[in-house]
């Protein structure tokens, strides 16, 4: 990971790097509550030509990005979770 990867990962607030991915979980009030900010991901992931991997449970959602292409974290995998955390 080059060195602005890894000082921008270091900016990003409850994510991790798990396996080479970025990862964050989510808990929410209901399935629901889960399921409604799963389809905000989604519209958001579409717009940017960029899909996560994302993993529902009941009240809880695991997101991992990264970005096959590269074999890695790129930009797109920091702003998406970027936006992401302003939902």
């Amino acid at each position: 990971m080059d060195k602005i990867i890894t000082e921008e990962i270091a900016k990003l607030t409850d994510w991790e790097v798990v396996d080479s991915k970025l990862n964050r979980s989510f808990k929410f009030a209901s399935f629901i509550d889960a399921f409604a900010f799963m389809t905000k991901v989604a519209i958001i992931a579409e717009k940017m030509d960029h899909h996560p991997e994302l993993f529902n449970v009941y009240n809880s959602v695991v997101i991992d990005l990264t970005t096959h292409d590269t074999g890695g974290i790129s930009m797109l995998d920091i702003d998406l979770a970027k936006k992401i955390n302003a939902l």
